[in-house]
C-alpha cells in the first residue's frame, strides 16, 4: 500500500514557490504554466503541487513527462526525498505501472511512439501530469499531438518551463496564447519567475561573460583563403565560416580560450569555491573529445566526456556532480535540467545559436550555493551571441505567427560546423588555417566592459583574477575601475608616444570603421560609468534606459551612429 506523502514534512518553500502554490491553490485550474528561471526549483514547487493534491485526494497518481532519460533518473530520485515514489523504469510495454509506485516518469518520446498506453494509464486513476519543459512538446508534431493525445483525460496539468519560448510556430499542448494588439498571439504563464527576479532574491548567480575574438584563417573549396576578425561585421556565411574556424580543436583560439576558462577556474577554487567545475559545450561528439584532450594536455587532468549515444554518460555526470574533477565536456547532455550547482565556468564551444538553447546552457551555470558567488561563461565574440548574453535578464514567450528573427541562421552554422565524416571530398571544401584569440570585452548586467587585450597577456589576466566571491555590485564596481585602468594606460601611451625604430607612426584617430566603433564603445562605456558614480544607477540600467530612448540592439551590436547617438543622450541625461 502507497503512504501518502506527508505535506507537514515538506522542506520549507522560497518565496517565489509559496506564491506560486497559493495561486496554484486558490485556482485550481485544470491546466497550469509555471515559468521560472532555471535553478529556480521547478522541481521542487511541481513535487510539493503533487502532494497536496495526492494528500487531499484530487489525484490518485501522478505521471512526470521530461525531456530525456537521464532526468527521468533525476525527477525520480527529488520525488522519493519527500515520499513520492515514481518509476523512473516505466517502459510502454509494461502498460501499468506497479502498485507501489505513486506513478512513473516518462519521456516525451516515450509518449510520442505510444500515446495511447498513456492516455490508457492516465483514464485508469485520477491523474496529475507535470509536464517538465513543457516547450519541448513542440519539438515534433508527433510529441506534440502524442502528448494532447495521452493527458487530455489528465484531471490536472501542470507545466513547467524555464524558457517558454520557441523559434517556431508549434503550438505548445495546453498552452494558453492570446491575441496582443499586434495581432500575434503569445503564450501566457500563470506563474513567473524570471532570471532578474531570481537575481535580486539571491536564488541564482550573476553572469560575467567573457567574449573572445580574434583573426581567423580559412581555405575555401576553390582555394580562396579567406581572413576575417571575429565578432567584425560581416556576412552570415562568414560569420559561420570564421566561427567554425575558431572552434577547430587543431587551430590555437580553442587552446587559448581552454587555457583561459582553466585559469578563471583556478581562481574561484581558491577564492571561496574549493570544488568549483567547468563544462565545455561542445558542437558535436569529434569535437567533444578532441576538446578533452586539449585540457588534459593543459591541466594535466582528465575532463570527464558525456555523448548521448554513451550509455554510461548519465553515470558519469552524476559521479563528476558529486565529485571534485575540474572539467565536464558535453554536447548536449547537460544543455537543460541537469543540476550540477558546482558548475561555475563555462565554455560555449558551440554552433548552435537560438535564444532557447542559448538560455538553456547558460542555465547550467546559475544555481547558487552560497552568497556572493559568480559564474563566468567564455563565448566567440559573435554579434548574436553577444546579443543574448547582454539580454539575459529578459523575458520572453512564444509567439505563433511570426517568423522568429534569432539574427543567424543556424542552418548555415550547422552546414559550416558539422563533421563532414561521410565524405573525403566534401570535407575539402573547407579547411581551418588558424586563429588567434584575443579577449575582446566583458558583459556584465547587460553593460559591456574592457577594451580588446591578447589572450595570455597581464592584462587579461586582470580580468582572469577578479574574485569569485562578490556582489553583482562589486563585480560593476571592479569592472568600472579595470576598464578606467586601461583607459588610462593607453592615454598614457598615447602622451609618451611610440618609438620610431618600434613601428611606423599612424595617423591620429581611428582609420577603420572597427576602430571607430571601439573608440565610441570606450567613449560611451566611460560615460555611463561616471553617470553610475553620479547617481548609483546600476551600468545595465543606464543602458537598458539609454537603449529605451534611442533603440537599437545592446552597445557590442549597435552602429556608429547608434553609438553616436547613445553618447550624444547620456551627455545630456
Amino acid at each position: 500500500m502507497r503512504r501518502l506523502p506527508r505535506v507537514a514534512e515538506f522542506p520549507e518553500l522560497r518565496s517565489w514557490q509559496r506564491r506560486a502554490l497559493v495561486e496554484y491553490l486558490r485556482r485550481r485550474d485544470q491546466d497550469f504554466l509555471a515559468v521560472a528561471t532555471p535553478g529556480a526549483g521547478k522541481t521542487t514547487f511541481a513535487l510539493r503541487v503533487a502532494a497536496e493534491l495526492l494528500a487531499d485526494g484530487t489525484v490518485e497518481a501522478v505521471t512526470v513527462v521530461a525531456p530525456t532519460e537521464h532526468l527521468k533518473t533525476q525527477w525520480a530520485a527529488a520525488a522519493a526525498a519527500v515520499g513520492i515514489h515514481l518509476d523512473a523504469a516505466f517502459r510502454n510495454a509494461d502498460v501499468h505501472s506497479a502498485a507501489d509506485f505513486h506513478g512513473a516518469v516518462v519521456t516525451y518520446a516515450q509518449v510520442g511512439v505510444a500515446p495511447q498506453v498513456h492516455r490508457r494509464r492516465t483514464l485508469a486513476r485520477r491523474t496529475l501530469v507535470i509536464l517538465d519543459e513543457i516547450h519541448h512538446a513542440g519539438d515534433s508534431r508527433s510529441w506534440g499531438d502524442g502528448v494532447r493525445v495521452a493527458f487530455e483525460p489528465a484531471v490536472r496539468r501542470l507545466m513547467l518551463t524555464g524558457t517558454p519560448f520557441r523559434s517556431d510556430d508549434n503550438p505548445i499542448p495546453f498552452v494558453r496564447y492570446e491575441k496582443g494588439p499586434d495581432g500575434l498571439a503569445r503564450s501566457r504563464a500563470d506563474s513567473t519567475y524570471g532570471y532578474a527576479d531570481a537575481l535580486r532574491d539571491g536564488v541564482v548567480r550573476p553572469v560575467i561573460f567573457l567574449a573572445y575574438s580574434g583573426e581567423a584563417r580559412w581555405r575555401t573549396s576553390a582555394g580562396e583563403e579567406l581572413a576575417a576578425r571575429l565578432g567584425e561585421p560581416m556576412t552570415q556565411d562568414l560569420v559561420a565560416q570564421a566561427w567554425r574556424t575558431a572552434l577547430d580543436p587543431a587551430g590555437d583560439w580553442m587552446p587559448q580560450v581552454l587555457r583561459a576558462a582553466d585559469a578563471r577556474l583556478q581562481v574561484l577554487r581558491s577564492s571561496g569555491m574549493s570544488d568549483a567545475g567547468g563544462l565545455v559545450i561542445a558542437s558535436d561528439q569529434q569535437a567533444a573529445r578532441a576538446y578533452a584532450r586539449l585540457l588534459e594536455r593543459i591541466t594535466g587532468e582528465r575532463a570527464v566526456v558525456a555523448l548521448s549515444d554513451d550509455p554510461g554518460s548519465s553515470q558519469r555526470i552524476a559521479e563528476f556532480s558529486a565529485s571534485r574533477e575540474r572539467w565536464l565536456v558535453a554536447v548536449r547532455m547537460v544543455s537543460e535540467g541537469v543540476d550540477i550547482p558546482r558548475l561555475v565556468v563555462g565554455v560555449y564551444a558551440t554552433s548552435a545559436s537560438t535564444p532557447l538553447f542559448f538560455a538553456q546552457a547558460i542555465g547550467r551555470f546559475v544555481r547558487a550555493r552560497q552568497p556572493g558567488e559568480t559564474a563566468t561563461v567564455f563565448l566567440p565574440s559573435v554579434p548574436h551571441l553577444l546579443e543574448l548574453a547582454s539580454e539575459m535578464e529578459a523575458q520572453r514567450d512564444h509567439v505563433l505567427g511570426r517568423r522568429a528573427d534569432d539574427g543567424l541562421d543556424d542552418r548555415l552554422l550547422a552546414r559550416a560546423q558539422r563533421a563532414e565524416a561521410a565524405s573525403g571530398e566534401l570535407e575539402k571544401r573547407f579547411e581551418a588555417l588558424g586563429a588567434t584569440a584575443e579577449l575582446d570585452q566583458i558583459i556584465f548586467e547587460g553593460a559591456s566592459f574592457g577594451t580588446p587585450v591578447r589572450a595570455g597577456t597581464p592584462e587579461e589576466e586582470e580580468y582572469l583574477g577578479l574574485p569569485g566571491l562578490l556582489t553583482p555590485e562589486q563585480v560593476a564596481l571592479l569592472l568600472s575601475k579595470r576598464q578606467a585602468e586601461q583607459q588610462a594606460a593607453e592615454r598614457r601611451r598615447a602622451r609618451v608616444g611610440v618609438p620610431a625604430q618600434s613601428s611606423p607612426a599612424r595617423p591620429p584617430g581611428p582609420r577603420t570603421a572597427g576602430e571607430r566603433r571601439l573608440l565610441l564603445r570606450r567613449q560611451l562605456n566611460a560615460l555611463v560609468a561616471a553617470y553610475h558614480h553620479r547617481t548609483g544607477l546600476p551600468h545595465g540600467k543606464i543602458h537598458a534606459e539609454l537603449r529605451r530612448r534611442c533603440g537599437g540592439p545592446p552597445s557590442a551590436q549597435a552602429t556608429i551612429e547608434q553609438l553616436e547617438e547613445r553618447i550624444a543622450t547620456i551627455q545630456s541625461m
